[in-house]
C-alpha cells in the first residue's frame, strides 16, 4: 500500500515538473474568422507548437538574431525556395504573444510585402546575370536579404545605356562618365526661276537639283563630371571636315552658385546669336544676308572661350587664332571677341512663353603676316552671298585685299509671347587696310547687315529658348496615325539686307525675302518648305541675258528633310 502511494505521488511530481518547465500548446487558426484555438477541428489550420518566453529568453533571441543578420549579410546570397516555403517559414518563426493577435497579423502583413519584394529583386538580377540566393528562417534575415539584394540590383546596373530622342547615350553608376553619340542629316533639294544671268560674259545660272548638305555625326563625353569632351564631323559632298573638336572644363565657381566654363579648341567664336545657334535650330533653310558679313570673319577658329550664365543673363569672351586649315601663313592671325545678352523678361505662366532677349557683341581680328584671315586664301577678304547651297549663284561675290585688321559690333533682340515670335539683328563692320596699298578707295570701309524676322506656331508651342539661344520645337503632339497626333506647324517670314558700297568702292549692296513652312514631326525629325526672292540688288557681278539689267526677281524654292538626334 505504502509502496503503491509512494509511485503515485512520484509520477504525478514528473508530470507537474515537466509541464511547468515547457509550457508548450498546440495553437490552431481558424481560416475565414481569424480566431486563434488550442484544439483541432474543422477549417482549422496548425500554426504550430508555441511556448512562452521570458523576457531574458527575448533579449537573448535578440541578440541571437542580430548576430545572424550580420553572418548572412556577410555572406551575401542566398538560394531562394518556393513561395509555400517562404510562408511557412515566416508562421513557424513569428513567435508572438497569444494575446497580441493584431501585431502578429500585421508582422504577417509585412513578411508578405518583403516577400514580394524579393521576388521582384531577384526578377531584376536575373535580368542582368545569373545569381542564386538562399533564404533562411526570420523576419530580420528576411529584411537583411532585401538589403542585400538592392546592392546586387545597384551593383548589376552599373552603367545604364539608353537610346532614345537625344541618341545614344552611356552613363556610369556613379555618374562621373557619360557618353553620347548622336548626328544629323539635311537632304534637300532645291529649282529657281528668272535666273538666266551673264557674269563678265560667261552665262551664269542657278543649279537646280538634289543634295545632302550635311552629314554629321557627333561625340559628347563627358569625364568626372566637369570635363566636356566634343568632337563633330561633316561628312556631306563627299568630304571630310571636322566642324567641333573642343575640350570643356566646368567646375570653376566664380559667384557661389554661378559656374565658369573654359573652352579650348576648334569652336564658334563669340559673337551673333544667328551664328551660334545650329543649322538644325534654325527657321530658315539658310542664313539671313547678315551672315555674308560676320561668317568669313568669326566663323569657327581654335581658342580659348569663356563663358557663364544665370537665370536671365549670359556673358562669353574669347581670343582665337585661325580656323584649322593649313596654316599658309608665316605668323597666323588672331582674334578676340564677346557677345553678352540680358532678358528683362523671361517667365513662364500657364504654359505660355514670355520672354525679351537682348544681345550685344563686339570683335577685333588682327589679319596674318601674309593677309590672311581666319585662314582664308591669302592676301584678302572674300565676302560673298549663294542663293542656296546647291545654286553656285552668286550675287553678292567681292574681296578685299590687303585687309590689316576688322572691327565688328553686333546687336539683337527678340521677342516671344506664346506661339508668337519677333526678332532681328544689326552687325556693322569697319575694315582696315593696309596704308601701303596706295588705293583710292581708302583704307578703311565701312559696311552693315541687318536681318527681321517673325513667325507664328499654328500648333501653339513656343519656341525652346536656353542660354541666350533658341532651340527648334517641340512638338506637345508628335506626329502618329495610331494616336492621331499632328506634331507641330510653324511660319516663318524674314527680310534682310547687306550694305558693302562705301563711297567708291562698290562691293555691292543687296535685300531679299525669305518664307519658311516647316513640319515638326517630332522633336528629331523636321520636313522644311523655304522660299526666297531678290527683292533689290546693286553692284551686283551678274547682270540679266534679256537686258543687261540688274538681277533681281530672282525666286529660288527649297524642300528639306532634316533628322537630328
Amino acid at each position: 500500500m505504502i509502496k503503491s502511494t509512494f509511485r503515485a505521488v512520484l509520477i504525478l511530481l514528473i508530470w507537474i515538473g515537466a509541464t511547468s518547465g515547457a509550457h508548450a500548446i498546440e495553437l490552431y487558426v481558424d481560416t475565414t474568422t481569424k480566431q486563434i484555438f488550442t484544439e483541432a477541428g474543422p477549417g482549422r489550420e496548425r500554426l504550430g507548437t508555441f511556448e512562452r518566453v521570458e523576457d531574458k529568453s527575448k533579449q537573448i533571441q535578440a541578440t541571437a538574431n542580430d548576430a545572424m543578420t550580420k553572418r548572412n549579410r556577410r555572406r551575401g546570397r542566398v538560394r531562394v525556395r518556393s513561395d509555400q516555403d517562404k510562408k511557412e517559414q515566416i508562421k513557424t518563426a513569428a513567435v508572438l504573444p497569444l494575446r497580441n493577435r493584431g501585431a502578429e497579423l500585421k508582422a504577417e502583413a509585412d513578411n508578405e510585402q518583403l516577400i514580394r519584394k524579393i521576388n521582384s529583386l531577384e526578377k531584376q538580377i536575373q535580368k542582368f546575370r545569373d545569381v542564386k540566393v538562399t533564404r533562411r528562417k526570420g523576419h530580420l534575415r528576411l529584411v537583411s536579404k532585401v538589403d542585400s539584394l538592392e546592392k546586387e540590383v545597384k551593383d548589376s546596373q552599373s552603367t545604364k545605356v539608353t537610346l532614345g530622342k537625344y541618341g545614344f547615350q552611356a552613363k556610369s553608376a556613379d555618374g562621373n562618365f557619360k557618353f553620347k553619340l548622336g548626328g544629323k542629316m539635311h537632304a534637300d533639294a532645291s529649282v529657281s526661276s528668272n535666273d538666266h544671268f551673264s557674269n563678265g560674259g560667261d552665262l551664269a545660272e542657278a543649279n537646280s537639283g538634289t543634295q545632302i548638305t550635311k552629314a554629321r555625326i557627333g561625340f559628347t563625353t563627358t569625364l568626372y563630371k566637369v570635363w566636356k569632351f566634343k568632337t563633330d564631323i561633316d561628312f556631306a559632298g563627299d568630304q571630310i571636315r571636322v566642324k567641333d573638336l573642343k575640350l570643356a572644363y566646368t567646375g570653376l565657381k566664380i559667384f557661389e552658385d554661378k559656374k565658369l566654363q573654359v573652352t579650348v579648341g576648334h569652336q564658334k567664336q563669340a559673337f551673333s546669336r544667328e551664328l551660334l545657334e545650329g543649322s538644325s535650330d534654325l527657321m530658315f533653310m539658310g542664313r539671313s544676308m547678315m551672315n555674308v558679313l560676320n561668317k568669313p570673319v568669326v566663323g569657327r577658329a581654335i581658342g580659348l572661350n569663356l563663358a557663364s550664365h544665370g537665370k536671365k543673363w549670359t556673358t562669353q569672351a574669347g581670343v582665337y587664332g585661325d580656323g584649322m586649315q593649313e596654316n599658309n601663313a608665316r605668323d597666323e592671325g588672331w582674334g578676340v571677341n564677346g557677345r553678352a545678352t540680358f532678358n528683362p523678361i523671361l517667365n513662364n505662366d500657364d504654359g505660355i512663353q514670355k520672354l525679351v532677349h537682348l544681345g550685344v557683341a563686339g570683335n577685333y581680328r588682327r589679319s596674318s603676316d601674309n593677309d590672311q584671315v581666319n585662314g582664308a586664301s591669302a592676301h584678302s577678304l572674300n565676302y560673298k552671298y549663294e542663293t542656296n547651297k546647291l545654286s553656285n549663284l552668286y550675287p553678292i561675290n567681292t574681296s578685299i585685299m590687303h585687309v590689316r585688321n576688322i572691327k565688328m559690333v553686333g546687336l539683337e533682340a527678340n521677342a516671344v509671347y506664346g506661339p508668337l515670335s519677333l526678332g532681328g539683328e544689326f552687325t556693322r563692320s569697319w575694315v582696315q587696310r593696309s596704308s601701303t596699298t596706295g588705293s583710292a578707295y581708302g583704307t578703311t570701309l565701312d559696311f552693315h547687315g541687318w536681318y527681321g524676322e517673325a513667325a507664328v506656331t499654328l500648333t501653339g508651342e513656343s519656341r525652346t529658348y536656353r542660354d541666350g539661344l533658341f532651340r527648334r520645337l517641340k512638338p506637345k503632339n508628335a506626329f502618329s496615325l495610331a494616336s492621331g497626333g499632328l506634331g507641330a506647324w510653324e511660319v516663318a517670314a524674314r527680310v534682310g539686307g547687306i550694305n558693302m558700297n562705301d563711297g567708291a568702292y562698290k562691293g555691292g549692296s543687296m535685300k531679299n525675302f525669305s518664307f519658311a513652312l516647316n513640319w515638326y514631326a517630332n522633336e528629331n525629325v523636321r520636313l522644311m518648305f523655304g522660299f526666297d526672292r531678290i527683292i533689290e540688288i546693286d553692284n551686283s557681278p551678274l547682270i540679266k541675258r534679256s537686258n543687261g539689267g540688274k538681277p533681281d526677281g530672282l525666286n529660288t524654292f527649297m524642300f528639306r528633310t532634316q533628322i537630328a538626334i
